[in-house]
């Protein structure tokens, strides 16, 4: 009978289908047939392998042709496992070509293959067999393409299931897969299972051997752990990345155009079982290892060649201008900026600036979609299993690209492809194909800016310029849009964004107006950042920022300040405008809030106190106390600005930085937020808080749920055991509680160490950064231009 998993494995699998079979009334007269047949079978064999290779006997040869044939056969009509064992004890003499003959080790190759397809036991038989997987393996790179067909076929059947993938990759089927010689394999398109493009079957136009060769690596590569990965040989793994990445770009075309066979078409083809999802997904794992960057750029270089030279530049710019006001930080003459390359150099497109935008159609074709990914998913292989069914799909709208203007008179933003849904292809938030694409062209000719998200996932020279500026502000990555304008017109209308950016002026030039701080306080990520009826906004000439960005130009526009851009100039000269809007995302660990909640945890871990029992009172209370005081720190960071504020502390890469401006600034500020905390720590407030989300239902440590990545044991005080007994024992005891939670503050405010705490947050901040990176490289891998 089989179990969930097993029809998992089955849905897994559609091409490769078990066998059902049933104990009928031939059962006796079969097993008395192999009575006869095995040991002639073994007799055969016996004698051809003692025989001179030269002149091997050719009755004998029939005889095992003859027996293998019959023995194949009875197992596709009446498959019974007992009857696999002796079998097994032979295959791997006759899966020995040199010793039997082609013939022979093929249909022995067939025989394997159909009776792992019977069931999941005689799979793990089979499976399990070593001597007959590695004499299979060994096959596939031989000189005879019927035996390498009929070996490949087997081990596809094989990894019909997890034990069957993962025992093929414990003997290196995978690199022995992935070492045979082949060129390129022109592709066509079929439809295939499932509703998303991605599901697209790949089509092929060349004999079937090399097909089932990729297709093999295909499934064993995406059957891979991270570790597995990792331990594919580095030559070996990109030389064979080269070969995927040629299909990838032909099927990538192919989908774009909507070129797909149609019923009765394909007649000489090679229909596969390899979807697009499939391709690319193993081109992003095998790319997740590969070092995308050969040119390193690192974090001091892009700081020069944005704040200038001088350390004073770049200290000047963060002691009063970070996330307190918008300013240009460079200004570059036309003779500097033939020298430096870093912006215009980053997409090749882009070095030539007469070429825009008529290469925009060009530059589009190349992208695929980049997949949103949570920003606390530490495991990159989970987030693909998640986003499998669109993984290498075409771009989607208002997801990576946006097409809009804002209205003159009621400066509001217009969407082009809902002004326009009957005349384009697709709808909403759906795909573009080409002639989506094509239209962008006519969008922007109508006064339309044509805005392209994720940058840094798209092209090499961004990611390095992306993560350069992460490391300089300590945070994990930064992100990259690209903006379009035709002249005479407007993008965005007014907004402010939950996240710092710098605008970096490409080509042309545009004007930008920025308006003072409608709060105090920073938004956060993921807040809502609308304005409504201008709102809190003080248009005054006093209250706003002007600039005129030109070729070469970085503006800094905090978060929190509305702003707004066109490329209307008051001297009535008119002209495109290409920006790369590079934004500072600070994720809720790396404010200074975040750093505040490590550093509890960290004193609190070394206290032990996660280890006390929570059948105790004084357990309980002190428990509960620490997991109060987080609270307590959440409610001062949303009234003080400070706790809001970007933590550098990641930025200090070395101990000799730890004495430097920046690493002294950090500890002051760290000093500061302690006092903070001992003085307005309020026990009514955060008990009120907890009771308050219980009584919603609602989670009370939301905020901090990133902080179970340094340690799984904070969730021993969560759940039902929280609300029914844990929690409401300690509200019965709210004055010992109260105290409780005055001592742990005092002691946690007294004890912390910052170096203590800086340890811990770098390897958080690692734990980001690795995941980003991951992230990153799959994705490169899936662009071309």
């Amino acid at each position: 009978m089989e179990t969930g998993d097993e029809k998992e494995e089955e849905r897994k699998s559609p091409n490769r289908k078990r066998k059902s079979y049933d104990s009928d009334s031939h059962s006796c007269s079969k097993t008395n047939n192999n009575k006869v047949m095995f040991p002639l079978l073994l007799a055969a064999a016996l004698s051809v392998s003692a025989s001179n290779n030269n002149s091997k006997p050719t009755l004998t040869l029939s005889i095992l042709k003859k027996c293998l044939t019959k023995f194949h056969s009875q197992l596709q009509s009446h498959p019974h496992p007992h009857l696999l064992t002796p079998f097994l004890s032979l295959s791997p003499l006759l899966l020995n070509d040199s010793i039997t003959s082609p013939h022979i080790a093929s249909l022995a190759a067939q025989i394997v293959g159909a009776a792992s397809l019977i069931s999941f036991h005689m799979n793990q038989l089979v499976v399990s067999d070593s001597p007959t997987l590695k004499s299979l393996i060994s096959l596939i790179s031989g000189s005879q393409t019927t035996v390498a067909l009929a070996a490949c076929d087997a081990l596809l059947d094989m990894s019909s299931t997890s034990i069957g993938r993962q025992r093929l990759l414990h003997f290196s089927a995978l690199e022995t897969l992935m070492s045979v010689r082949r060129s390129s394999i022109p592709v066509s398109l079929s439809p295939g299972d499932g509703a998303s493009i991605a599901s697209l079957r790949i089509v092929f136009q060349k004999g079937e051997l090399p097909v089932l060769l990729l297709n093999a690596a295909i499934t064993l590569i995406n059957t891979c752990n991270i570790e597995q990965l990792k331990k594919i040989p580095c030559k070996l793994s990109e030389r064979f990345s080269v070969l995927l990445k040629e299909v990838w770009r032909d099927t990538h075309r192919k989908m774009l155009n909507g070129d797909i066979l149609g019923p009765g078409q394909g007649m000489n083809l090679y229909f596969s079982s390899i979807t697009i999802n499939d391709l690319a997904e193993s081109v992003f794992r095998l790319s997740i290892k590969i070092d995308q960057f050969p040119a390193h750029l690192s974090g001091e270089m892009v700081k020069r060649r944005i704040f200038g030279s001088s350390e004073d530049d770049f200290k000047h710019f963060i002691l009063s201008r970070w996330e307190v006001s918008p300013c240009v930080v460079r200004r570059f003459s036309s003779a500097s900026l033939v020298v430096d390359e870093i912006f215009t150099s980053s997409m090749p497109s882009l070095c030539f600036k007469d070429l825009f935008p008529s290469v925009l159609a060009s530059i589009l074709q190349g992208q695929t979609s980049c997949l949103p990914i949570d920003s606390d998913e530490f495991d990159i292989l989970n987030f693909l299993k998640e986003v499998r069914n669109k993984l290498g799909c075409p771009l989607i709208n208002e997801q990576d690209i946006r097409v809009l203007r804002t209205n003159n008179q009621s400066k509001q933003e217009v969407r082009f492809f809902q002004e326009n849904v009957d005349s384009c292809f697709i709808k909403a938030s759906q795909f573009l194909c080409v002639d989506d694409i094509l239209k962008c062209q006519e969008a922007y000719n109508e006064g339309y800016t044509i805005a392209l998200r994720g940058m840094e996932f798209r092209f090499e020279r961004v990611a390095l310029i992306a993560n350069g500026l992460a490391s300089i502000f300590g945070q994990p990555s930064a992100g990259a849009n690209m903006y379009l304008t035709p002249p005479n017109s407007q993008g965005l209308a007014r907004h402010y964004d939950d996240h710092c950016v710098f605008v970096c002026q490409i080509f042309g030039s545009k004007q930008w107006k920025i308006s003072s701080q409608p709060n105090v306080q920073l938004p956060r990520l993921y807040d809502t950042c609308s304005i409504q009826n201008d709102e809190g906004i003080n248009n005054s000439r006093a209250n706003c920022y002007n600039f005129l960005l030109n070729e070469g130009d970085v503006l800094y526009i905090p978060r929190g300040f509305p702003h707004e851009a066109c490329t209307n100039y008051t001297d009535g000269s008119a002209g495109f405008s290409l920006h790369l809007t590079l934004g500072i995302e600070v994720e809720p660990p790396f404010e200074w809030e975040g750093f505040m909640h490590v550093a509890l945890f960290c004193w609190n871990h070394k206290q032990h106190h996660y280890n006390l029992c929570l059948k105790s009172l004084s357990g309980i209370l002190n428990i509960v106390s620490v997991k109060l005081l987080h609270v307590i720190i959440g409610l001062i960071g949303d009234s003080d600005p400070t706790f809001r504020k970007a933590c550098l502390v990641a930025a200090v890469s070395s101990q000799s930085d730890t004495n430097s401006w920046l690493g002294i600034c950090q500890k002051t500020i760290f000093s500061n937020l302690i006092d903070k905390i001992s003085r307005e720590s309020r026990f009514s407030e955060a008990l009120e808080s907890v009771e308050v989300a219980i009584r919603r239902n609602e989670d009370p440590f939301q905020r901090i749920r990133w902080l179970r990545s340094l340690n799984q044991e904070m969730e021993s005080v969560e759940g039902d055991d929280w609300v029914e007994g844990v929690f409401k024992l300690y509200v019965e005891n709210k004055e010992m509680a109260e105290r409780v939670l005055m001592e742990v503050k005092s002691k946690f405010c007294g004890e912390v160490s910052y170096e203590d705490v800086t340890a811990e947050y770098k390897i958080l901040h690692e734990m980001y950064k690795m995941a980003r990176k991951q992230y990153m490289n799959g994705m490169l891998s899936l662009h071309y231009v």
